[in-house]
């Protein structure tokens, strides 16, 4: 049984006069997860953002990193079950759901 216990994603988007770099940094506790979002826009004070879920909203969650595992062994398995959907937080931090 496999669990995300830390993930970082960063977009960097080089816009002139103000690039914007965003990232999104998710760390696993004993309660849920912890979602922290920093916006930095040019030269301006950096913008952050910090929510959380509890485990009971996260039950079987699949983040970025799992997914790459999980699309890695349906290849090699050469299958895939009808309506495969998991809970998912999207790149805003949200939760939804992501369908295979």
């Amino acid at each position: 049984q496999l669990e995300t216990l830390e993930q970082e994603e960063q977009e960097c988007l080089e816009l002139r006069p103000h690039p914007t770099e965003k990232t999104t940094h998710i760390v696993s506790h004993e309660h849920g997860m912890t979602v922290t979002k920093t916006l930095q826009e040019g030269e301006a004070e950096p913008q952050c953002l910090g929510f959380s879920y509890s485990r009971a909203k996260l039950r079987g969650v699949l983040l970025e990193g799992a997914s790459l595992l999980l699309l890695r062994v349906l290849a090699r398995r050469q299958t895939m079950p009808p309506d495969l959907v998991f809970p998912a937080i999207n790149t805003e931090g949200d939760l939804c759901t992501s369908s295979y």
